[in-house]
């Protein structure tokens, strides 16, 4: 799974996990909301634990549930739990042999560490909760209704 779509699938299940905060969800239901493989979420949710943004609950009704509030999870802490950026926005190239290349690759480098740091402030200022009332908002409802899933 390319790296983009990992965290937007991540970000669909906790939004699914943040509307019923009291339930944990297994890995099965979690990849069918998304139709990808358990494996996948398990792999992601790994370092979702250990950054303190989901907990795993054992025995019967286990599975995962948010750590905290949603409105005290940033999407800065769940791209950072991820090892991933929201958008990638530098990539590293093989240093050029053209100087007039290799200037202008440096400058633009600048450029994009300069719209990182930019993206990481708004980032940490962005809540699970405000990407909660954002597609609330789009659906003119919530996002899931009655126990049903839905996009």
């Amino acid at each position: 799974m390319k790296n983009p779509e990992r965290l937007s699938v991540t970000l669909h299940v906790l939004l699914h996990m943040a509307e019923q905060p009291e339930r944990a969800m297994t890995s099965e239901e979690m990849a069918a909301c998304v139709g990808t493989h358990p494996v996948v979420i398990r792999r992601s949710f790994a370092g979702l634990r250990e950054a303190g943004v989901v907990q795993s609950v054992k025995g019967h009704g286990g599975g995962w549930r948010l750590a905290k509030a949603p409105d005290q999870l940033s999407l800065a802490q769940i791209q950072q739990a991820l090892g991933e950026r929201m958008v990638p926005l530098a990539a590293k190239q093989p240093e050029p042999q053209c100087l007039v290349v290799r200037a202008v690759i440096d400058v633009l480098d600048e450029a994009m560490r300069e719209a990182e740091q930019v993206l990481d402030r708004r980032l940490a200022s962005l809540t699970l909760a405000d990407l909660a009332a954002h597609t609330e908002r789009l659906h003119g409802r919530r996002h899931m209704q009655g126990g049903r899933r839905g996009s």
